[in-house]
């Protein structure tokens, strides 16, 4: 193999997969577990948009930078790699996770999330990278961290990147461990919606059919009073500001009915 190759297969591979394989198969091993994790950004592509998870894993989560590659068609992409592999629907919740705490302002459109829980083989696994694009006639590559500004919105090279560089930018990344994973994942864990919870909570709020209010795992409770649980969320400076704005819209029927 070549050290591309062998700097690809320390990060993603599962066990016993061979380095030429990329595809959706050859990065779900036969138990049905993954290490590597995508996500991606498009329509425009927007480094500023992505950078905070990029940021966020590493100053929020403690877990190591994941790559940062340009897809050469019209996507800046984020590789996590983890040390053991672990079940897809595990690793899907993980992105969500990411997704909601800091891309909850962009549209679910532009995202896309590797592996897909629901369809895990039926989605495109992560295309190899390097490679030319043939949409485009430019380059994938894995970058550096001071360059995703540089493309603007304009993702790819035009020029074919240098394997042994390639493999320079691999060999700066580890892998996530388990014990770091699994710190991480509890505090990604599935959010729970507002409203459910506070009409659950007693029926003493009712927030408006169309909130999107939703809850981060460090206020899972437990919570016996379902205002305390929404002015929790409203205050967490760790919640999307759009959660915690319809998490304040959810206590304003509260608010009026309150004695004077």
């Amino acid at each position: 193999m070549t050290r591309l190759q062998t700097e690809y297969q320390r990060l993603y591979l599962p066990p016993a997969a061979g380095a030429d394989n990329a595809d959706a198969l050859g990065l779900i091993g036969a138990d049905g577990r993954v290490r590597a994790l995508l996500l991606a950004l498009s329509r425009p592509a927007d480094w500023d948009a992505l950078s905070p998870v990029w940021r966020g894993v590493q100053s929020d989560l403690d877990l190591p930078a994941p790559a940062i590659a340009v897809n050469g068609v019209d996507a800046f992409e984020l590789w996590f790699s983890l040390a053991e592999p672990v079940p897809v629907a595990e690793a899907a919740a993980f992105l969500q996770g990411l997704r909601q705490r800091y891309l909850a302002d962009v549209k679910p459109a532009r995202l896309r999330l590797w592996p897909d829980a629901a369809a895990p083989t039926a989605s495109p696994g992560p295309a190899r990278i390097p490679a030319l694009q043939p949409a485009t006639g430019r380059w994938s590559a894995f970058v550096a961290p001071d360059l995703p500004a540089v493309f603007g919105d304009d993702p790819s090279l035009d020029f074919q990147p240098v394997d042994d560089a390639q493999a320079e930018q691999l060999g700066r990344l580890a892998s996530i461990p388990p014990d770091a994973w699994q710190a991480a994942l509890a505090q990604l864990q599935p959010v729970a919606p507002v409203a459910a919870v506070a009409t659950a909570a007693t029926g003493v709020l009712s927030p408006p059919a169309s909130s999107a209010v939703t809850a981060h795992a460090a206020l899972q409770g437990p919570y016996q009073d379902p205002r305390r649980f929404l002015l929790d969320v409203m205050n967490d400076p760790t919640v999307a500001l759009v959660l915690r704005i319809d998490a304040a819209k959810a206590l304003l029927p509260a608010a009026n009915d309150a004695p004077r």
